[in-house]
């Protein structure tokens, strides 16, 4: 008798289990169509209930490029998006640098997170200025950017930075395993809770690059850059897509470039975009320009331009929901019930978004 009660009771208990489990799945998958209805696609595949460490994963990895001296501000990086988002979906990291990173750093780095972490070097040539660069030339353009108190404008190291994000990264070894990146650079600030999965989002809806910021370049910087651009489409009218995103680079068909990029240290994007052939050929074109070196072309226009010429505008998302911050620019939700979900702790009413060096509203009205 006392056995067959015993079982009842475990019956009982194991039907309240399924209940309460179905309940919290199902209270999740609504939030979350609130949260993100206009914006993510609600499907069983890309719902996680957080701590589920079984559910589908995306082949994607969390991209730093970071010196040893970075090595705090990489720790506040990491602790940042761990909290926010990766301690619930163990994506990989790659670090990159172009010394060797010490032991110090990776231990130091490494007991931030269960998720696995790898260091690589930088092949000398993807990073260091080439040998072909007239030398002579660019240090007169360094000069002059100096004196014109432009920033970073003296700077070779910079220069190898944004040629190196614009045409290698994504060929380096350790991330040629991956479909997926998400750009984490040391000393950025993530403000919200994601309890999903951007990744899937972007897989699951077709999308090549996500965005969060979107700002005009320095024209000082870029003088030369959107006449080869120019010269590149009218030489090869095949690589731009059908409804493309022109309209956010120009309000005149493509005969003045307004300056408006996607700022790079924050993206999500499809690395086989970059890995394509008209990518591969855009790239290659520009870099035969000495631009990178003769003048400060950085990969946020480089980048922003390629993904709104070779992709359809619908394929490039804003991360509306995910608030983030790159010193001296935020981006906060602005819309209340987003920024109370996700438990923002940026203040919404100073978001950058439609600040006037910002250029969101020419991505609103594409």
């Amino acid at each position: 008798m006392l056995f067959a009660k015993n079982t009842v009771a475990r019956y009982i208990l194991l039907v309240l289990g399924l209940v309460i489990t179905i309940h919290y799945t199902l209270t999740f998958s609504y939030l979350t169509r609130k949260l993100f209805g206009d914006t993510y696609i609600d499907t069983p595949s890309t719902i996680d209930v957080y701590g589920n460490t079984t559910a589908r994963r995306a082949n994607a990895t969390f991209v730093i490029l970071a010196r040893n001296s970075d090595l705090e501000s990489t720790v506040r990086s990491i602790r940042e998006i761990e909290e926010r988002f990766n301690r619930h979906f163990q994506y990989p990291y790659v670090l990159l640098n172009e010394q060797e990173f010490t032991a110090h750093f990776k231990e130091r780095v490494s007991v931030l997170t269960r998720a696995k972490m790898e260091f690589g070097l930088i092949p000398h040539d993807d990073w260091f200025q080439p040998e072909w660069i007239n030398e002579e030339k660019a240090t007169a353009a360094r000069a002059q950017m100096v004196n014109e108190k432009i920033i970073y404008g003296g700077s070779i190291s910079y220069r190898n930075m944004c040629r190196f994000n614009s045409g290698f990264f994504f060929k380096h070894h350790l991330l040629l395993p991956y479909k997926w990146y998400w750009r984490i650079e040391p000393d950025v600030h993530f403000h919200c809770d994601i309890p999903y999965d951007p990744f899937l989002f972007m897989e699951d809806t077709n999308k090549v690059y996500g965005f969060t910021i979107a700002m005009y370049e320095f024209e000082k910087t870029i003088p030369t850059l959107w006449r080869h651009v120019m010269d590149f489409v009218k030489a090869h009218p095949e690589y731009i897509a059908d409804g493309n995103a022109m309209g956010f680079l120009s309000g005149n068909a493509g005969k003045t470039y307004n300056l408006c990029h996607f700022w790079s240290n924050f993206e999500i994007a499809d690395m086989d975009f970059w890995r394509a052939p008209a990518y591969q050929a855009f790239f290659d074109y520009l870099d035969k320009q000495g631009g990178f070196y003769y003048e400060r072309w950085g990969d946020a226009p480089v980048h922003s331009i390629a993904a709104s010429l070779f992709a359809k505008k619908e394929q490039i998302h804003f991360f509306n929901e995910i608030g983030y911050e790159h010193q001296p620019y935020t981006h906060c939700p602005r819309d209340e019930a987003v920024w109370r979900r996700g438990k923002c702790s940026c203040d919404r009413t100073r978001s950058f978004d439609y600040d006037g060096y910002s250029c969101l509203n020419k991505w609103d009205q594409l």
